[in-house]
């Protein structure tokens, strides 16, 4: 039975470093010696793609090799589960994540890398002012407790930006920086990223996304007009409307409009051009000409009309598909038959279709600031809840151009959550099953603020209302559709390891070196062991996981078998019985044992692991 160790895979988030090399040695098998990376042979290699001139174009500020490195560093965290804060715990696929949303991004890396279709953030801008994100690259785990409080008992308040720094670039893009180089690893490779910003940074912004992504991936920037009311503030010279949404791919190459990137729902304006005149049974229809445009290539031939007429014309398309029309009787003739032939469009096949994204979205098609302040108010009858918050409508377009049916959807700066709100909406509209991933960082409010005074003290507390509150005016409104709906959200909270051994806490040293009777802290459940050791296995979070007494011992079934975890005392070896009799009726195509290495003696380890195995179970490990 192999114990888990500090230093073991299964004790941190996935090493990026290891990872890379193992991807350099499979490329270039030459340039491995003895184990290790030849860089001179590398450099042979790869010839004249190296940049060897003292001047040549590159975007650098200070600290980022920091920030290169910090993306690379592995976190030996957890995700502690939160039920009781949670909706349809149980069931539900969605997650909303407590915690500084790097080290989260860390900890998401096995189980999520290549799964997200889209992500959209709206970080914080750059205004100058305060905002908690700023990384403590020696160990940012206890930066995060002293953030929210957990530690620090004067309540200091770590900022990007002090009253000497400004508005100071470098801050923030090493803020950003080693984020989106985490963020970029879990996006599907048709993925894609959407990015909210004005213009205090969004020039650094499409630098450090060109570097991170690739300018190949660039698709493009949004120019969205975030005010319906006109600004007459004549000390800024040009009123401010509008700000921006870049948009990058995983891979641009694997888009493909239809398949991985769609249409924009039809506007009301664009919907009413299609009518039924002819009572056509596949319903409303437009319609465009066949005949060819005067200086436009086609395929010459001849139309006979209904009425007999002889067309002898240049046409869009060949004679073949045209017979086809005919056949599906898309042909709608003008002038009453003897007219030139026009291709029906049908109104249900343009829906599914959708219109083609430009790069200006009004507010009235998109939503304000003003409507999204709205949405927050209806929803808690009370104003000026939160500041700047993104409307549903923007978001649910995003959604639409960006993802189907049931795609996962990141965003790891959720605020007050409207992305989880709008995939509920999106969902209900149109039968879809998108889940979500939301992060936000537990910021605690400012006792001034209306949303303090409502009672709420952290910013995530804001966020995980406003998705129930969602939930449950989505159910009022739409009762039977909802019931096939997830409106749930399984809460989980950054923390330190449940793990003596495995903390990366100078802290809780001693307690590692001194108390190796348990090597699980006192504060923590069994539960918080199993989705530790679930999110360092690389396994989903809303896997199925089944609950059995075994001689007396709780086993957890996770995944139908995939892994069993058993995390009891004075454990015998009637329970790795029960667990070979468990694996052989669920039949899982891989199964691993996880036990508690104090949990039994030394002989009934060594039974337990020879009845295992009988089973035909060989990964056994111990924490």
């Amino acid at each position: 039975m192999e114990k888990i160790t500090k230093d073991h895979s299964l004790s941190q988030s996935e090493n990026l470093v290891e990872s890379n090399i193992d991807k350099l040695k499979a490329l270039f098998p030459e340039i491995v010696t003895e184990g290790k990376i030849d860089f001179k042979v590398l450099q042979e290699v790869l010839g004249n793609e190296l940049e060897e001139g003292e001047e040549y174009y590159r975007f650098t500020w200070a600290g980022k090799a920091n920030a290169r490195r910090e993306a690379q560093k592995p976190s030996t965290g957890t995700l502690r589960p939160a039920p009781e804060e949670s909706v349809d715990w149980d069931t539900t696929q969605n997650l909303y994540i407590e915690g500084d949303n790097l080290e989260v991004l860390k900890l998401l890396q096995k189980g999520y890398a290549g799964k997200v279709k889209m992500i959209y953030i709206d970080p914080p801008y750059n205004t100058g002012k305060d905002f908690v994100y700023k990384d403590n690259y020696k160990d940012n785990l206890r930066n995060y407790q002293e953030v929210t409080g957990q530690i620090d008992d004067e309540g200091n308040k770590l900022s990007t930006n002090s009253d000497s720094d400004g508005r100071f670039h470098s801050n923030w893009l090493n803020m950003m920086y080693p984020r989106l180089r985490l963020a970029r690893n879990l996006l599907s490779e048709s993925g894609l990223l959407f990015v909210s910003i004005d213009d205090n940074e969004s020039s650094n912004l499409k630098k450090l996304l060109d570097e991170v992504f690739g300018e190949d991936n660039f698709i493009n920037r949004i120019s969205w007009r975030r005010r319906h009311n006109q600004p007459n503030d004549k000390t800024k010279m040009v009123g401010i409307v509008s700000e921006s949404i870049f948009i990058f791919g995983k891979k641009s190459s694997n888009l493909k409009y239809g398949e991985s990137f769609y249409g924009l729902p039809l506007s009301e304006k664009r919907a009413s051009d299609f009518t039924n005149p002819d009572s056509d049974p596949n319903g409303k229809w437009t319609s465009n000409p066949w005949k060819a445009a005067v200086g436009r290539g086609g395929s010459s031939y001849v139309i006979n009309t209904p009425s007999g007429e002889k067309l002898d014309n240049t046409w869009y398309g060949n004679e073949e598909t045209f017979k086809k029309h005919l056949d599906d009787k898309r042909v709608h003739w003008t002038d009453n038959g003897s007219g030139f032939p026009r291709i029906k469009i049908y109104l249900k096949e343009k829906m599914k279709d959708g219109q083609l994204a430009h790069n200006f979205w009004g507010h009235k098609e998109f939503g304000s600031n003003q409507d999204a302040s709205n949405e927050l108010s209806e929803l808690f009858s009370l104003k000026g809840l939160f500041d700047n918050p993104k409307p549903v409508k923007l978001l649910t377009q995003i959604l639409s151009i960006s993802s189907s049916d049931d795609d996962l959807i990141l965003d790891f700066f959720s605020g007050s959550a409207s992305t989880a709100h709008s995939i509920f909406e999106s969902n209900i509209l149109h039968s879809a099953k998108r889940q979500f991933i939301q992060v936000q960082l537990p910021e605690e409010i400012d006792e001034k603020e209306p949303a303090y005074k409502a009672g709420y003290r952290r910013i995530s507390d804001l966020g995980k209302e406003r998705i129930r509150r969602a939930a449950k005016k989505i159910a009022e409104e739409y009762p039977e559709k909802a019931k096939e709906l997830d409106l749930g959200f399984k809460v989980f909270k950054l923390d330190t390891s449940n793990i003596k051994g495995w903390d990366g806490n100078p802290d809780n040293l001693d307690d590692s070196l001194f108390d190796a009777q348990d090597n699980i802290k006192t504060d923590r459940t069994e539960h918080d062991v199993l989705y530790e050791i679930l999110l360092k296995y690389g396994l989903d979070l809303t896997l199925p996981i089944e609950e059995k007494e075994i001689a007396g011992k709780t086993v957890f079934s996770v995944g139908y078998g995939a892994l069993f975890i058993c995390l009891a005392d004075t454990i015998t070896s009637k329970v790795a019985e029960g667990i070979g009799k468990w694996k052989s009726a669920l039949q899982p195509e891989v199964c691993r044992v996880v036990f508690k290495d104090s949990g039994f003696t030394d002989v009934e380890k060594t039974n337990s692991v020879q009845i295992l195995k009988r089973f035909g179970i060989t990964e056994i490990k111990s924490i």
